[in-house]
């Protein structure tokens, strides 16, 4: 097995987000484009897509990520819209994009063309949550977009099978179809609670940070291919299993936490990075047999299906968010008001991405009679456009609409005067406990520990008002920022005393990395304290 490959695509696409970040465009559209331009490089090996490492490898832990960064409480408050896009919208792109394209594509089946609609149906975990975070997007839309990709997959799959049956010539019908949805949508659910309690007890009972964080890589493909196995949605039951670990994770152990958060960043980092360098990377493929269909003719279609996936995205955003409020009066006291510029930002961020690409390379090569599958090759092609026009042509207008609309963001006033308020009462809490193991003899400090003990309690009370206060008149900082770069100016001068010590063998280098890690816990402290 040649990994060669496998380590230019990762270092590669690494280097590219991390320069992104020092741009103002998306990192997403810098990997694609940076995919694109490399793939007609003369000795770049050929990065097949392969469905079966892409849909169970890749997906799970994207999507686990992903939901234990969502909020289980938000997206409750939000299920009526998230319902409406994860489910009700997929299956009428699938169909409108469907029909459209068999009246487009001459002698197209429509059995094909639904199988296209269902592929091209769902927009993207991934895109949809990196774009979300870069633009800085209103919180409510932020969870519905979010609530949308974690779900919108399950359905599309499902729909995918049922279509891609009928097209096979395995004899699906409608009811079939819905029974197989039904049973996928309800055994992945079942599946994730089934796993979710059993797998949050064995966190919470090991004892090593390390074991515990080994667990955590496992959980997504153990969800995943446990729901795959009794033919139910492994996505489903990845999603579920993730939003009740991430409710509950204040009950695991914080050298798991911190642990893992950096885990998990680092290999959401390298998967996001590598996937949307893959879709670049995959013309060359693509294009491929296209035969037939190259030149104006391909160039038309591609065109005509992405403006009937944009449009058919409005077309139904805009009926399913203001007519249940004019239908319902509990709806319309339930939740708050929804503006048109809100409607139509979550119309505009409809991007897709690779799990598009994954179902489209799944297409088998042929039917059951053995012949060739129906316009297989412009299937994936248009399947190809259809990502790169939505990420390019979306996903760069996407914050500029934003400012257009005078779309408001995160009030972050608001939510740091709630984080002071909670912290407040948190320290207060912690105070009165503090002083009632004092008064136990067996806890008895000499007074300037327990003063420090306290001092630590005001400390952090303090922290988040201070960044609501001024800030210093001469170098910008509130006395919070400044108060960090101080702490970290000082450890760094004590850091250097340590290695200039092991350099002249007063300690070794066990004692160092002992040291060391006091002070980046308390350098880590310190950061946090001003997050």
């Amino acid at each position: 097995m040649n990994v060669l490959p496998l380590l230019l695509l990762v270092a590669g696409s690494a280097a590219v987000a991390g320069t992104a970040r020092r741009t103002p465009v998306p990192a997403p559209l810098l990997l694609v484009a940076a995919g694109l331009a490399v793939s007609y490089l003369p000795g770049v090996p050929e990065y097949a897509l392969d469905p079966e490492i892409v849909l169970p490898l890749v997906l799970p832990p994207l999507l686990y990520t992903a939901a234990t960064d969502s909020s289980y409480l938000d997206l409750r408050a939000q299920m009526r819209p998230v319902a409406l896009l994860s489910v009700g919208y997929v299956l009428f792109a699938t169909l409108v994009v469907g029909w459209a394209v068999y009246l487009i594509v001459p002698g197209m089946p429509l059995t094909a063309a639904l199988v296209l609609g269902a592929v091209v149906a769902p927009p993207d975990a991934v895109a949809a949550t990196a774009v979300a975070r870069r633009v800085g997007l209103p919180s409510r839309i932020t969870t519905i977009l979010q609530g949308e990709s974690l779900v919108n997959d399950a359905t599309a799959i499902t729909a995918y099978k049922v279509a891609l049956a009928a097209a096979v010539g395995e004899g699906a019908t409608w009811a079939g179809g819905l029974r197989e949805f039904l049973v996928a949508a309800i055994g992945g659910v079942a599946v994730g609670l089934v796993l979710m309690m059993p797998i949050h007890w064995l966190r919470t009972h090991l004892k090593e940070a390390l074991l515990q964080n080994t667990l955590s890589l496992l959980i997504p493909f153990v969800a995943y291919g446990a729901a795959e196995w009794v033919h139910a949605s492994g996505v489903l039951a990845v999603v579920v299993v993730a939003l009740y670990l991430g409710y509950h994770n204040w009950q695991v152990d914080f050298a798991t936490r911190l642990q893992e958060e950096a885990v998990w960043k680092m290999v959401a980092f390298v998967l996001e990075s590598a996937v949307f360098a893959l879709i670049g990377l995959q013309l060359p493929v693509v294009l491929r047999g296209l035969g037939p269909y190259e030149g104006t003719r391909a160039a038309w279609y591609a065109v005509a299906v992405f403006l009937v996936v944009v449009l058919a995205r409005f077309v139904w955003v805009y009926p399913a968010t203001f007519l249940p409020r004019a239908l319902f009066r509990r709806i319309r006291e339930r939740e708050e008001r929804q503006t048109w510029q809100g409607a139509f930002i979550i119309g505009w961020a409809g991007m897709r991405g690779v799990v598009s690409l994954a179902i489209a390379f799944s297409i088998p090569r042929t039917m059951h009679d053995g012949s060739a599958f129906p316009f297989r090759n412009l299937i994936l092609f248009l399947t190809f456009t259809t990502v790169i026009g939505t990420l390019v042509v979306q996903g760069l207008t996407l914050p500029p609409l934003i400012r257009l609309l005078r779309l408001p963001g995160r009030d972050v006033q608001a939510e740091t005067l709630a984080e002071a308020n909670a912290q407040a009462q948190a320290s207060r809490a912690a105070e009165t406990c503090l002083d009632a193991l004092l008064d136990d003899e067996r806890n008895a400090l000499p007074p300037p520990l327990a003063d420090r003990l306290r001092a630590v309690l005001e400390r952090r009370r303090n922290a988040v008002w201070e960044r609501l206060g001024s800030v210093n008149p001469i170098t910008g900082e509130t006395h919070d920022d400044t108060y960090r770069r101080l702490s970290r100016q000082m450890i760094g001068a004590e850091r250097e005393v340590f290695v200039r010590l092991r350099n002249h063998r007063y300690i070794d280098d066990e004692m160092l990395r002992t040291l060391l890690r006091r002070l980046d816990l308390e350098e880590a402290a310190a950061f946090r304290e001003t997050m």
